[in-house]
């Protein structure tokens, strides 16, 4: 169960929980929403010119974004996301 009572938690329920949330987030939403951004931030700081971030990847860390605007590797990251999500699919 998640801090709402319904189904399980995973990044996009997690954020639309804290995107509609007024006041103090449910602590294991909170807890889920950061050990995801560590395990993000911790990928592209290992390929700062290179990591793509996924569709739920992007989400969280642009939820946190203004945690990272001092960050060199933040731009170029977000600017790759939007790169890679911009061009046609292949198959």
């Amino acid at each position: 169960m998640t801090a709402d009572g319904v189904g399980a938690l995973n990044l996009q329920r997690a954020l639309d929980i804290a995107r509609n949330t007024e006041g103090e987030l449910d602590l294991s939403v909170r807890d889920y929403l950061e050990r995801a951004l560590v395990d993000i931030w911790g990928r592209i700081k290992q390929q700062p010119d290179a990591y793509i971030l996924t569709k739920d990847e992007f989400a969280v860390f642009n939820y946190y974004i203004q945690r990272f605007e001092a960050y060199p590797e933040a731009e170029p990251a977000i600017s790759r996301y939007w790169q890679h999500a911009r061009e046609p699919s292949r198959g």
